[in-house]
């Protein structure tokens, strides 16, 4: 054990020494950063700008696949798509094809994007089974070539999202981190759990401390932060350059806010009232519309609705009603009906996420 921390440190001073990686505010535009974690089927560029409001860093699109950009997808184009008000925005990538990634990333890089992001993380069957995502934590030298193609073809900082492995007999975070930045990521962001473990369990915090002792780039910690007392928590463990809030943020734009704060050594903002929870719903509701038009728009606000409702009085019934709802309108009249919260009964926004 002395032996093997002797040579990670070694080679942790030889990267030093090579001037890897960039400083995380080049990256992100912050000394340490809180982003929002890229999530298919929810981060669209609605939910961005809100988080940004909320005093979110940065933030990551959808995540996009390098096939789909090289054979035209008409559904791919709007998730490229990134507002002014966001900005600093990165694109988030994947593949398992080393060349077409670092082609890609070529074609999209003057969109504006801040940074390229690659997925080596998402544990979704259709993705692993396709070689990609966190199946190429089982593949480190191809996850390796795929980081100098893409690192080669573009001039923006090139970062990667990944786990803890991909089960609990191929943990190989540490050694895959130093693969990855020995091929020229400038940062990493880990998610504390395995591929199979998908989002079950607590997040392991301590093996993300190990790649941060492991590699001398900006190391981004993520898993479990729902509240402004677990992002102190985790940077404690971790010792991390930054934070990543994925689900935790789902119908929760505040929390940015509320780690904002808790960073700063400042008190916890007051939490939103039944009524706020309501307006930002449908603020990123009309957002949604705005942006993929009121048919698309409404139906993937259903989700988003069940999320900022959970809590309320007669939850269940809300979020059915929800699920048949067509319009903005229809969206508005519903909320504003609601079943009115018993007198003395207090409304505890988001209780399910901060139960311990």
């Amino acid at each position: 054990m002395i032996e093997k921390n002797k040579t990670q440190k070694d080679r942790k001073d030889r990267m030093e020494e090579k001037g890897a990686g960039l400083a995380v505010e080049k990256i992100y535009g912050s000394s340490f950063p809180v982003i929002l974690a890229p999530m298919a089927g929810v981060t669209d560029m609605a939910f961005r700008l809100l988080c940004r409001e909320q005093g979110c860093d940065a933030v990551i699109t959808e995540m996009i696949s390098a096939k789909a950009l090289y054979y035209g997808n008409k559904n791919t184009k709007p998730l490229l798509e990134i507002a002014e008000e966001e900005k600093p925005a990165g694109v988030q990538i994947f593949g398992s094809d080393a060349a077409l990634m670092g082609a890609m990333a070529h074609k999209i890089e003057d969109r504006g994007y801040a940074f390229v992001d690659i997925n080596m993380g998402c544990p979704v069957p259709k993705i692993v089974n396709n070689h990609e995502g966190s199946a190429l934590m089982l593949q480190p030298q191809t996850a390796g070539r795929i980081v100098r193609e893409v690192k080669q073809a573009v001039s923006l900082p090139v970062t990667v999202k990944f786990r803890l492995g991909f089960d609990e007999e191929h943990k190989n975070a540490v050694e895959f981190a130093q693969i990855l930045e020995e091929s020229g990521a400038d940062a990493l962001a880990v998610h504390g759990r395995t591929r199979q473990q998908y989002y079950s369990g607590k997040a392991d915090w301590s093996g993300i401390r190990k790649v941060k002792e492991a590699v001398s780039v900006p190391v981004i910690a993520n898993g479990d932060v729902c509240t402004g007392a677990d992002a102190l928590a985790i940077r404690e463990v971790t010792g991390c350059d930054g934070i990543m809030v994925g689900r935790g943020s789902r119908g929760n734009p505040w929390i940015f806010r509320e780690i904002a704060c808790a960073l700063a050594g400042k008190p916890l903002p007051e939490r939103p009232s039944e009524d706020e929870v309501v307006k930002m719903l449908l603020r990123q509701a009309a957002l949604c519309v705005k942006y993929k038009g009121e048919y698309t728009g409404i139906r993937e606000m259903r989700k988003h609705a069940a999320w900022y409702t959970a809590g309320m009085c007669g939850a269940s019934r809300l979020r059915n009603a929800v699920n048949q709802v067509t319009t903005i309108g229809e969206l508005e009249e519903l909320m504003a009906s609601r079943p009115a919260r018993p007198s003395g009964l207090e409304y505890n926004y988001h209780w399910q996420k901060r139960k311990k």
